[in-house]
């Protein structure tokens, strides 16, 4: 039987019973026994048996855990043939067959499962998992889509999904701070905005916030913030103090500033969308002045100039590594019934002001892309309904990165720049990938 048989091919799926292995916050070893009863079962590889060969077909027993890659700790694949493995922090000697993944559908699909009866070091939950699909959402490769092959080099099979802070209302404008090893990001309808780091967990940064969107840093290290209340783009100085870099254009008020991003020139660049004055919630309702443009502020100066003015709902922007191109979203009019939304490319004319040769790039589904970062490599990673997606730099989606709740926006940072922080509603939450942010500071 080869590899890629599958046990339908033996009629009606069985239940097949599984140990889950785990340990507490206080050290303790305890397994419980699950089962997966609806799967797909196929070997690894030259040791494909599909079944326990003492067993009748349909009463397998096969001792393994639900741990997809994302398993942390040590693990074997087992390849040779087994009759007895003896897990590390279990007295019992467990019957095994061959080391087995199974690949179940819906929620499963992509998730690998491993014998880990022999591993030396467990994960630790707070809690026995009570069934297959709890286990499975709990750890890595569970929350990886692979849709095109390349992708798998983008993503790291022992690296989760990590939850770090929940309990707030809608997160944005995440922004790393690597020389502090924090991240900032918005509570928009709490008005705040709030501080991360590893050592110290969540703090309040700024409250009141004035209802800031989008976040980023200049090239000198400053922190450049969009108000939708206050209809500005300001600026952090280095003693805490704030400047409003702008709140005007040709005597007319911003409507609210929503993403902003620095060139390397300092140059800021940034979207104002309407959105923010439309409603109480993420702002408060005033009246619009000026149509949803793409602007180019220059600091040194105060020069402001319109750079993309064809958008309904201008978003999140993203310069490409090289800087020759502007990935801007478009989110379309808001409470419209059918909005426009997509991403959109532009190719940055010279030393800029300039757009040219806009276009679409890709349009997200499910749902629609906010905001959006790209790695080293130019792949760009949006946000999404389901996820975090990553689209190469011809816009074709090589996999998706599965988030329990919409995402809106996203950032690099940590050690390399290889942690990808994700604001999901009102979680924040925290994947280590196999690619760097190209943005910086």
């Amino acid at each position: 039987m080869s590899n890629d048989q599958k046990s339908s091919n033996h009629g009606n799926k069985p239940t097949l019973p599984y140990w889950h292995i785990w340990t507490d916050d206080d050290g303790v070893s305890h397994q419980n026994q699950c089962a997966l009863k609806d799967f797909e079962l196929s070997g690894v590889g030259d040791a494909a048996v599909q079944w326990n060969d003492q067993q009748a077909r349909g009463e397998a027993t096969v001792v393994f855990t639900v741990l997809p890659v994302g398993w942390v700790g040590e693990w074997h694949e087992n390849p040779a043939p087994q009759s007895t493995c003896r897990g590390a922090r279990t007295r019992t000697a467990l019957p095994t067959t061959r080391a087995t993944r199974v690949t179940a559908p819906a929620l499963w699909e992509t998730s690998l499962v491993y014998c880990c009866a022999c591993n030396v070091t467990c994960r630790r939950y707070a809690k026995p998992a009570t069934s297959s699909e709890e286990c499975i959402m709990d750890t890595g490769m569970a929350n990886i889509e692979i849709i095109d092959k390349s992708f798998k080099s983008c993503v790291l099979p022992n690296a989760p999904l990590e939850k770090l802070a929940e309990g707030f209302r809608w997160l944005e404008g995440p922004v790393w701070f690597a020389d502090q090893q924090c991240l900032l990001f918005s509570d928009i309808p709490n008005n705040r905005v709030m501080r991360w780091s590893e050592a110290g967990g969540v703090s309040t940064f700024r409250e009141p916030s004035n209802f800031e969107n989008g976040h980023t840093r200049d090239r000198e290290g400053r922190l450049i913030s969009c108000s939708h209340r206050a209809r500005c783009i300001t600026r952090t100085e280095l003693d805490g103090t704030l400047t409003v870099l702008v709140d005007h254009h040709k005597g007319k008020r911003l409507n609210s500033p929503n993403d902003v991003v620095v060139r390397s020139d300092g140059t800021v660049w940034f979207s104002d969308p309407p959105y923010g004055i439309q409603t109480d919630y993420e702002g408060g309702k005033q009246e619009s002045e000026l149509p949803a443009i793409v602007y180019r502020l220059d600091p040194t100066n105060g020069a402001l100039e319109v750079v993309a003015d064809d958008f309904t709902g201008p978003n999140g922007l993203c310069f490409s590594p090289d800087e020759k191109r502007l990935y801007i979203t478009e989110t379309g009019v808001q409470f419209a019934a059918d909005p426009e939304q997509h991403i959109r490319v532009f190719d940055v004319a010279g030393d800029g002001p300039r757009l040219a040769n806009g276009r679409v790039f890709h349009k997200v589904h499910p749902g629609a892309a906010d905001g959006l970062r790209c790695d080293e490599d130019g792949n760009v990673w949006a946000s999404a309904a389901d996820g975090v997606h990553c689209l190469d730099p011809a816009g074709t989606l090589l996999g998706k990165i599965k988030v329990p709740s919409t995402v809106s926006n996203l950032c690099f940072g940590g050690r390399n720049r290889s942690r990808l922080f994700i604001c999901a509603s009102h979680t924040l939450y925290a994947i280590y990938v196999n690619r760097r942010g190209a943005e910086r500071p």
